[in-house]
């Protein structure tokens, strides 16, 4: 009970049986650099091709709407957690819901679910594409959000157009 004390506190050194749980723990859940890499650019593709093949079945006739609606909001789920694999689950979780990001990732999320629910339920066509592209307007703000000014380079683009 106290070796469950002192772990539970943060004050197990490990000393008396190699290293301590939590040190274990954490050695046992950390992947090295070339397994993350590599489950990037595995889930990264995957939601590419996810998304590109959704493209290709867009105009099956009868079911080709649903099923783009359902490989694009998959592919973009995999692309999500691609990134995942960099910075660690957690990590992601909190960059997702700062301040800059949070508006962008709820708008995503809650057009994904949706564009399933258009695609299952409503049997929507219409209005299944029009949350695939706010889908991707969303996740494309949100992807701008990691790149310094861009996203008031792309607002002063817009403003000086309209």
């Amino acid at each position: 009970m106290d070796k469950l004390k002192k772990v539970l506190s943060g004050k197990d050194d490990g000393s008396a049986d190699g290293p301590g749980v939590l040190e274990r723990a954490n050695q046992a859940s950390t992947l090295t650099w070339g397994t993350r890499m590599k489950g990037f650019v595995v889930c990264f593709v995957l939601g590419v091709f996810c998304s590109v093949l959704g493209s290709c079945t867009l105009w099956i006739p009868g079911v080709g709407l649903a099923v783009f609606a359902i490989l694009y909001s998959v592919g973009n789920i995999f692309a999500l957690a691609s990134t995942m694999f960099l910075i660690g689950p957690c990590r992601q979780l909190m960059t997702m819901c700062a301040k800059e990001r949070a508006l962008a990732t709820v708008v995503m999320m809650v057009c994904l679910v949706l564009t399933l629910c258009a695609a299952f339920w409503w049997n929507n066509n219409f209005l299944a594409l029009v949350f695939c592209l706010l889908q991707f307007v969303a996740f494309s703000w949100y992807g701008l959000s990691y790149i310094p000014f861009a996203r008031d380079a792309i607002v002063k683009f817009f403003s000086l157009c309209f």
